[in-house]
C-alpha cells in the first residue's frame, strides 16, 4: 500500500483530533396522551330555564289558568310582562258579550294573585258592588280565597300588594268626595307597612 505524503499528513491530523463524536440521537416524539390533560369527568348540568318552566309547579299554574279562564268564560287579550292588569267587558249590538283581561301569566304567587284579581272582577260581576273601591276589595278577596283553595302561597309581597292597591282605591274615592267609606275598607285608609328588605 503506497501512501502519499498527503495521506500521511491527514492521518496525523486525525490522531491529533481524536475519535469523531457519535451523531446525536433524534428525540422520540412524545405521545399525544402525555401532552394533553385527561378529559374531565362529565358532571351534572344545571337545568335550563326552559326545563325549570316544565316542572310540576309550572304545570299547576298552567292548569289553574286554563280552568279559571274556562270557568268564567274569560279571554286573555294580552299577557303582560309587568305586574299589572285590567278587566273589562265588550257588549255587542246582538246582545252578546265578551269578557277580557290583560294580566301577567301566572308563574308565581304575585303573578297568580294579579291574574286571579282580574278574573275576580268577572266572577263577582261588574257594578255588583258600589262604590268602585268596594268592587276592588271583593275582587282581591276572590283572588286570595282562590289562592288559599288552590294551595298557592299568599306571600308577604302579595299581602302588601293587596293593601297598597286598596289604599290607592280608597284614596282615589276620597279625592272624588265619597260620602262614606265602606266598613270593609277602613283598614286600608292607612298606607301599608314597608316590606323588610331581603337579605
Amino acid at each position: 500500500m503506497n501512501l502519499t505524503l498527503w495521506d500521511i499528513f491527514e492521518r496525523g491530523l486525525q490522531r491529533l483530533a481524536g475519535p469523531k463524536p457519535a451523531p446525536p440521537r433524534a428525540a422520540e416524539p412524545r405521545s399525544r396522551s402525555a401532552t394533553r390533560p385527561p378529559p374531565k369527568a362529565p358532571g351534572k348540568r344545571r337545568p335550563t330555564a326552559a326545563k325549570r318552566a316544565e316542572g310540576p309547579a309550572a304545570k299547576r299554574y298552567a292548569d289553574m289558568t286554563k280552568a279559571m279562564l274556562a270557568t268564567h268564560s274569560v279571554r286573555v287579550r294580552k299577557w303582560r310582562s309587568s305586574m299589572s292588569g285590567v278587566a273589562w267587558e265588550v257588549h255587542y249590538e246582538d246582545g252578546t258579550m265578551t269578557r277580557l283581561i290583560e294580566a301577567p301569566r301566572p308563574k308565581g304567587p304575585m303573578s297568580a294573585a294579579i291574574f286571579l284579581h282580574e278574573i275576580g272582577h268577572h266572577a263577582i260581576g261588574f257594578h255588583t258592588y258600589k262604590p268602585r273601591c268596594l268592587e276592588e276589595y271583593h275582587a282581591w278577596m276572590f283572588a286570595l280565597q282562590q289562592m288559599e283553595t288552590l294551595g298557592i302561597e299568599i306571600t308577604d309581597r302579595v299581602r302588601h300588594r293587596v293593601h297598597a292597591s286598596l289604599h290607592y282605591a280608597v284614596a282615589k274615592a276620597k279625592r272624588r268626595n265619597i260620602r262614606e267609606i265602606p266598613a270593609e275598607l277602613i283598614p286600608y285608609l292607612e298606607r301599608p307597612p314597608r316590606l323588610s328588605k331581603r337579605r
